[in-house]
């Protein structure tokens, strides 16, 4: 599992002082980073092999600015062509909010899946999480 911590900005708050719904799959995304590495480790946008194919975020509880969160990111199901990105949200002992992001590993050039190479999966494999 791989951990981020961050420190909301103002600017990730709505009018009721709570983070942003717009916000959590920002930071989700920031926190797939190391997966990302796992998979391109120069992370060029000219040769990127991931797609994402799907995202749902549960929001669990009430979040704020002035708190640091931290985002927890692992992997929940290891297909041929696809994985599973299970992330959490926890502020002050608290899980805020989870989420699922569904990616592939994808030649834009051909616009088609590819399997996951087995060293790759491996790698994936040390992350799984419930």
């Amino acid at each position: 599992m791989f951990h981020l911590e961050l420190e909301p900005r103002f600017s990730d708050t709505d009018a009721l002082g709570h983070i942003s719904n717009t916000t959590l799959p920002v930071w989700f995304e920031q926190a797939r980073k190391p997966l990302f590495r796992i998979f391109h480790p120069t992370l060029e946008a000219e040769t990127w092999p991931l797609i994402i194919a799907r995202l749902e975020i549960d929001l669990m509880a009430q979040s704020y600015w002035h708190q640091p969160v931290e985002i927890r990111t692992g992997i929940g199901k290891i297909g041929n062509t696809s994985f599973h990105v299970v992330q959490e949200a926890w502020q002050s002992g608290k899980q805020i909010a989870r989420g699922v992001a569904v990616l592939i590993h994808f030649d834009y050039e051909r616009e088609k899946a590819l399997p996951i190479p087995d060293g790759i999966r491996s790698k994936l494999s040390e992350h799984l999480m419930d």
